[in-house]
């Protein structure tokens, strides 16, 4: 019987996103994982104090025989890990019994425009040299290359699903309701009003949906807000709301994607290189939030989702383990 770690991004997480990306990884590797003793590990926190690696004891002699550890999705990477609180929570010091990680639809955060020394052997030592990273834009893909490792655009885990018989029955046509997100840690006051007003202009029932932890708050600091329905945080109070004839509009990428696969109309606003780099080869219906002028075209017009998941790229990675 096989051996597996998963490496959860959703614990400890400020971010409902995540969820939504453990529940695709999950059920992107089920073949994988479906006769296999499969244990949990967490990525934003620490898995090991420094000294526990140094001493024998029986979880750091089990990892030592894992046949695969997947580490699933999320923005993990990053071109400085000596950030006091990294996205993986790892370092040099702590990460030696985990090596060999096979990445699964990972992403990859812009810190700086070099990646450090002390961040190439962290990745050299924890990464596998062996089998084909799967990430999620052509960005990461590069960053990976670089640094001598197969990688391969196989995009979030979140998409693998949206193939052309499911994104042909989403409609084309603006719903009668419609569900919006915010990003706590991307505020624009200015254009999220804006998009606050084109929403109440276009829709005869408006709901918001905090994602992130601080979404709830920074939305009450919003003007016309008062006749706006408010979604408990949680993914299945989200898919309970998707289950009525609605689209989504809103900055959180993985909302958006989320709403998709419940097979609603979806626009997501760009707010940083995550959604816009994954657009560029998955045509996500994407518009910019300094361009939010053009939204209540894009809303009153028809649209097509044909998102095309690369899947000869995702079955190439999937034969590494067959």
């Amino acid at each position: 019987m096989k051996k597996i770690i998963l490496f959860d991004t959703s614990v400890a997480t400020a971010n409902k996103g995540d969820e939504i990306i453990m529940e695709a990884s999950r059920k992107a590797i089920h073949s994988i994982t479906k006769n296999s003793f499969v244990m949990t590990m967490p990525t934003h926190t620490p898995i090991f104090h420094w000294y526990q690696t140094t001493r024998r004891n029986s979880l750091v002699t089990d990892l030592n025989n894992i046949d695969y550890k997947f580490v699933c999705g999320t923005n993990l990477l990053s071109t400085n890990m000596i950030s006091p609180w990294p996205s993986w929570n790892i370092n040099l010091f702590n990460c030696k019994p985990i090596k060999d990680c096979i990445l699964l639809g990972v992403g990859c955060g812009i810190i700086s425009n070099k990646i450090n020394y002390y961040t190439r052997k962290l990745y050299r030592s924890i990464l596998s040299h062996d089998f084909i990273h799967s990430v999620r834009d052509n960005i990461t893909k590069e960053m990976l290359s670089s640094l001598g490792f197969k990688a391969i655009n196989t995009g979030c885990t979140t998409i693998w699903s949206l193939d052309s018989n499911l994104c042909n029955q989403i409609p084309h046509n603006k719903a009668k309701a419609v569900v919006f997100t915010l990003t706590d840690y991307f505020k624009d006051r200015n254009n999220d009003q804006k998009l606050i007003n084109v929403l109440k202009e276009n829709y005869e029932e408006i709901y918001f949906w905090p994602q992130g932890l601080g979404d709830y708050e920074y939305f009450h600091t919003l003007d016309e807000i008062g006749d706006i329905s408010i979604i408990p945080p949680s993914i299945c109070e989200y898919a309970k709301i998707l289950e009525k004839d609605i689209d989504y509009v809103g900055t959180r990428l993985h909302g958006g994607i989320y709403a998709m696969q419940h097979k609603k109309r979806s626009i997501i606003i760009v707010v940083d290189h995550r959604a816009r780099e994954m657009n560029k080869t998955y045509k996500l219906n994407c518009i910019e939030r300094n361009n939010l002028d053009q939204l209540s075209g894009f809303i009153n017009s028809s649209i097509s989702t044909q998102i095309n998941p690369k899947q000869k790229n995702i079955e190439v990675w999937l034969s590494q383990f067959k």
